[in-house]
């Protein structure tokens, strides 16, 4: 058996967390040093613990895993950053890897294929689920191939509220940190979504990330 690989948890479920720390107990050399319940601790945490993996999920509060895993590789790119998440579909796969990531699993994957997926990466291979497709992502990296909108498309206030939103945040969270009405915070998010031609939050938050929009916080 070769050196342990150090793993350090981040989801928001205490349960999930719980789960996840027991099955990997049960994978000979694979220790969890650390745990996190959101993405600005997941960053923390692998700064105190400096882990091998880091097995985080993607909806969480305060800074969701795609912000934390774009902050992590930028800080320790060493550290291997495995995405667990319920999304299969190729959008949220190809923002993951974007933001650094080199594993991309699906939450109702078999135990075996968290075993592998850590092992892969080890080895410094990427790992996707067999259940997203590979020809979905290249079929979806084909269509955005074209150049997106410069970051300099929107309002120094879109921006503003583009962070927000790329970090989880929800409209009236927005509009009470920015002294705005939630109306106004939904109307300008219409409005940066017309402006980037993305119309949803996912496709926004990878934006914000590509686009060096979003701050981590420390």
């Amino acid at each position: 058996m070769g050196e342990c690989i150090r793993v350090v948890l981040a989801d928001d479920h205490c349960l999930v967390r719980a789960g996840l720390r027991s099955l990997l107990a049960a994978f000979d050399g694979v220790e969890v040093v650390g745990e996190a319940d959101d993405g600005g601790a997941a960053i923390a945490r692998v700064g105190e613990c400096l882990p091998d993996v880091l097995l985080i999920d993607i909806a969480m509060k305060d800074m969701n895993g795609l912000v934390a895993t774009a902050e992590v590789h930028r800080r320790q790119p060493a550290v291997r950053v495995v995405v667990l998440s319920m999304h299969a579909d190729a959008e949220y796969v190809l923002q993951a890897l974007q933001a650094g990531a080199v594993g991309y699993l699906i939450k109702d994957a078999a135990p075996v294929e968290l075993e592998l997926a850590l092992r892969a990466v080890m080895r410094g291979e990427n790992w996707l689920s067999p259940s997203v497709s590979r020809q979905v992502v290249d079929g979806y990296l084909a269509r955005v191939s074209g150049n997106p909108p410069p970051a300099d498309a929107l309002t120094p206030r879109q921006s503003e509220i583009l962070c927000h939103i790329a970090a989880g945040h929800g409209a009236k969270e927005i509009a009470f940190d920015l002294g705005i009405s939630a109306k106004t915070v939904e109307s300008h998010r219409a409005q940066i979504m017309e402006r980037l031609g993305i119309h949803d939050v996912a496709g926004l938050t990878r934006y914000a990330i590509r686009n060096g929009l979003v701050s981590a916080a420390e």
